[in-house]
């Protein structure tokens, strides 16, 4: 399934997707997608015997079907194209056609192995390494598979053992398992069913294992723990099935409405990659859901006493019943007093994520483990520019004008000139500045091949493409400053003709209208998921005060997760995760992922807990003994239910890609102190406080 799946995300409608568009329809060029080739320990390729090695393995590389140019130093004799280390770097052209990108790079490592094969017996040392946007995404869809992979091995072997420490039953243990294994299996054939009609990034395969286990085992322990829960009271097995599928069934309902919120939130960010997380939260969590909610009464009803092989634990744990009924007790005399020990840290943390930066990160964080990646490196390395970072510039003249017109010309050779002054880049590839011509005028383009002239001039002559390389060490987040500085000059001055239009793409181009679009919706986002969660508790519970509390307390838990990134990720505590140095920046990506998932997920305790107090109100107990009820009744759940969802997430913390790395930690962080802090003190304090002002307006 990896393979049909998108790692590369999109943006439509942008600038940046505007001048990718303009590459294909109005260029023709055959560069508007490329891989980059690396050949190290050539011989020179300034001499006869270079220069013949490197034709015979660019007229490989051009005889292979799918390719539709390739660029070298036999086309332009530029010393760009030759790496400090003597290597020689290599420009193809890839076909535009959706889906074939990943076999097309298949074909041509094959090809590079058959002349290598060939050619290493006369040049030792001789090796080709393959990178660029379809190269990379290839290699992150095989390690996105293997790390997930690995990341499930690593956690449910202990997962396993914490649900047989709460239930001491192998069978009651190995239930909540296999409801997570089915919630992912059904999951992704959804997503691929999806994917099938609208593209779905490749992160969704690790946003589904780790959703999607932890909240069915958070369900799974909720409906178990609720019939023996009912069997300890004295029910019949059907009794407490019942009432464990309508009160628990119920709570997971909710549960799962209130974080199918936070993904359906997803959906207005307009970046595919963001929508696609969106979608296939929304189908985790239903499935989830229908699974708790349908499914597993069934097996418990199947199972019969089978349920309770082994000895008796979890349900029928007196001394534990009796330490939570002890602390709802303390918490019920000196709320106060919870509130300063437990809420002031927690205050501390969550102002730490004023820290937090999120713009790209500098240096290294793709993957290591990925070939390509490993050569993007290493043409970082030797290269005279930033060939990952390549800004295309097209400049549209205005009506009546052409760059075959002395005004067109004398246009974009200004504005080349400006680009060239500019100390961030290293050189400007543009039709007025090829090597092989000089500088005369328009009619110098007569001697300009067809297919260069493709490359750089559209076929009516009223556009032209300029491109930038970015000097050499230039980091993702300079690159984008400079597009900034681009899009934000007046084309009028730079080129010196009124109504000329420029328009930014490339990758640079790309990260700023992806930061963008995020930081555009964040408000919108952030303003739907409180209202349309308030709604839906206000329904649930009658009330206007707990809904109030819960989505500040939700806002908490969210805050305290940016601060414990920006310290550990950002700050001091760098080398916990693994890490050479600390990160001086974060993804944009960051903020929209961890809002939406954690505050659909810190809603799953607030929603066991008050579900339960609530429960206590209505069958007559006070205010301080339904809150004592429910802590002593969902304490022990939330607490092993967090454990395992915090084992979950932290299993993706070992991982290479960086940004599965920050929000399994985030995800973690938010969960524990949600599952601890929050729900189990600070929350039943300020419930203690309000008292019975908690159920105004309903009784």
């Amino acid at each position: 399934m990896n393979d049909a799946l998108d790692p590369a995300a999109r943006l439509q409608g942008s600038e940046s997707a505007r001048v990718e568009a303009a590459l294909e329809q109005q260029f023709k060029s055959p560069f508007s997608k490329i891989a980059l080739l690396r050949i190290a320990a050539t011989p020179d390729i300034r001499t006869a015997e270079g220069e013949a090695m490197l034709k015979q393995v660019t007229d490989a590389i051009a005889r292979t079907p799918g390719v539709q140019g390739v660029l070298s130093y036999l086309d332009r004799a530029d010393s760009l194209f030759l790496g400090q280390d003597g290597s020689s770097i290599i420009i193809v052209g890839l076909s535009a056609l959706k889906g074939t990108e990943d076999a097309l790079m298949i074909t041509l490592r094959e090809t590079t192995d058959a002349l290598c094969a060939q050619l290493e017996e006369k040049y030792p040392g001789l090796a080709f390494g393959w990178t660029g946007e379809a190269a990379v995404n290839g290699d992150l869809r095989r390690v996105s598979a293997a790390q997930t992979r690995g990341a499930e091995l690593r956690v449910l072997p202990l997962t396993l053992i914490l649900l047989l420490i709460a239930f001491r039953s192998f069978v009651a243990a190995i239930l909540p398992l296999v409801c997570g294994a089915l919630t992912i299996l059904v999951s992704l054939a959804a997503v691929a069913a999806v994917n099938s009609f609208w593209p779905v990034s490749i992160i969704v395969v690790s946003i589904i294992s780790m959703v999607g286990l932890g909240l069915s085992i958070d369900y799974a322990l909720l409906i178990v723990s609720r019939y023996r829960d009912g069997l300890d009271q004295g029910l019949s097995r059907g009794e407490a099935l019942t009432q464990a599928a309508k009160r628990g069934g119920r709570t997971v309902i909710l549960s799962g409405l209130t974080v199918a919120i936070g993904f359906a939130a997803m959906l207005l960010v307009r970046v595919s990659e963001v929508r696609s997380i969106g979608i296939g939260g929304i189908l985790v969590t239903t499935v989830a859901v229908l699974i708790a909610r349908t499914l597993l009464p069934i097996v418990l009803a199947w199972m019969g006493p089978w349920i309770d092989a082994g000895p008796r634990g979890f349900a029928l744990g007196p001394k534990t019943g009796r330490n939570w009924r002890r602390w709802g007790n303390w918490v019920t005399r000196h709320p106060l007093s919870v509130l300063a020990v437990a809420g002031i840290p927690l205050l501390f943390l969550a102002a730490q994520a004023a820290n937090l930066r999120i713009d790209l990160p500098r240096g290294r964080w793709l993957p290591e483990s990925a070939p390509s990646v490993r050569v993007l490196h290493q043409i970082d390395s030797v290269a005279r520019g930033n060939f990952g970072q390549i800004i295309q510039v097209v400049l549209y003249f205005p009506p009546q004008v052409t760059i075959q017109d002395e005004t067109g010309w004398r246009a974009e050779s200004r504005l080349v000139r400006f680009f060239a002054r500019d100390a961030r880049v290293q050189h400007v590839w543009a039709v007025t500045t090829l090597s092989a011509m000089p500088l005369g005028g328009p009619e110098t383009l007569r001697r300009v091949p067809d297919s260069t002239r493709r490359s750089l001039v559209s076929a009516d002559g009223r556009a032209v493409l300029v491109e930038l390389l970015p000097r050499q060490g230039l980091a993702a987040t300079d690159a984008a400053n400079l597009v900034r500085d681009i899009r934000l000059a007046n084309p009028q001055t730079l080129t010196g003709l009124a109504g000329a239009r420029l328009e930014v793409g490339g990758v640079p181009g790309f990260n700023v209208d992806y930061q963008s679009a995020i930081s555009s919706t964040m408000g919108v986002l952030v303003m739907s998921v409180i209202c349309v969660t308030l709604i839906v508790l206000s329904l649930a519970f009658r009330s206007v005060l707990i809904p109030i509390k819960a989505i500040g307390l939700n806002l908490l838990s969210v805050a305290a997760a940016f601060g414990a990134v920006a310290l550990v990720f950002q700050g001091p505590g760098f080398w916990m995760i693994g890490l050479d140095r600390p990160m001086d920046g974060g993804f944009p990506i960051l903020p929209v992922l961890v809002f939406c998932i954690v505050f659909g997920l810190s809603m799953d305790y607030e929603v066991f807990i008050v579900a339960r107090i609530a429960e206590g109100r209505r069958s007559g107990l006070t205010d301080n003994e339904a809150l004592v009820q429910g802590l002593a009744g969902t304490g022990r759940v939330i607490s092993f239910a967090a454990a395992i969802m915090v084992m979950i997430f932290g299993g993706f913390v070992f991982g290479d890609f960086v940004l599965i790395k920050i929000l399994g930690f985030a995800l973690g962080v938010a969960v524990f102190l949600d599952a601890t802090v929050i729900r189990l003190a600070v929350g039943p304090a300020l419930v203690r406080l309000a008292g019975r002002w908690n159920w105004w307006p309903g009784r």
